[in-house]
């Protein structure tokens, strides 16, 4: 049985979705607010990490993606991309014993050409170690952009119609969905973004056709358990129909 065919789990009075992702937003203006630099920001951004896997995996959520660097992050100061990539190394280093341990299974997406070696190198190791791991899977999304995924799909479609093994006639949705970095995986029932903004930035752009889209004004580095159960409760006062009359529970 695949991910995709379990049902939601259930905590306390609410169903839970099986699927949550998450746009970790306010890192930089959670520092600022209390006159600290950016990158303690992004250090605290590391612990709500920690906290927000430990809630999941006791509240039964089965899968987290998580937005942890855009393809456009690229943009921004050496510095800062320096410091993100160190707490990379970090996170990887010093969590990933801890993660196993818990049974968290940790996959990977995202553009992986052009990457330094050692951070390919400890991306690999993550899936390598965890792989056979099925309490949770946290998903990463690195050097990610949901356009750039798309594109790879048509690009991989195309080479198939190319060298003959697909016809043009034979492209369905469902063909370019398989084509996509997680083919595997059940498309999000939940979207979280914190800070107050309310866009999905390039994020999962096709998985998120008929999730339910949650905004909290809270900070990331303030997010806890609290914030992420006060969500799910949003979520579950959702009519969920995806384009239909009738209403389904699950995605």
């Amino acid at each position: 049985m695949s991910e995709a065919d379990n049902p939601p789990a259930a905590s306390g009075t609410f169903t839970v979705p099986r699927h949550v992702a998450i746009i970790m937003d306010g890192n930089g203006r959670w520092a600022a607010a209390r006159g600290l630099p950016r990158a303690e920001g992004h250090r605290r951004g590391v612990e709500a990490l920690r906290r927000t896997i430990r809630a999941a995996g006791e509240i039964g959520i089965k899968i987290v993606t998580i937005f942890s660097f855009s393809a456009e992050n690229w943009s921004r100061p050496a510095s800062e991309i320096g410091e993100l990539m160190g707490l990379l190394r970090r996170f990887i280093r010093n969590d990933l014993a801890e993660l196993h341990k818990s049974g968290v299974r940790v996959r990977i997406i995202g553009e992986r050409e052009g990457l330094d070696p050692d951070i390919a190198r400890l991306l690999v190791e993550a899936e390598e170690l965890t792989k056979d791991n099925d309490n949770l899977t946290l998903v990463v999304a690195f050097n990610y952009g949901a356009r750039q995924e798309i594109a790879r799909a048509a690009r991989r479609i195309a080479a198939e119609v190319a060298e003959g093994r697909m016809k043009p006639s034979d492209v369905a949705l469902e063909t370019v969905a398989r084509f996509l970095d997680a083919p595997d995986l059940p498309d999000p029932d939940l979207i979280i973004r914190t800070s107050g903004e309310q866009r999905l930035s390039n994020f999962l752009l096709w998985q998120s056709a008929y999730s339910e889209l949650v905004f909290l004004p809270t900070y990331w580095p303030d997010f806890d358990r609290a914030a992420l159960e006060g969500a799910i409760r949003e979520y579950q006062q959702r009519e969920r129909r995806f384009g239909g009359l009738v209403a389904k529970t699950g995605s």
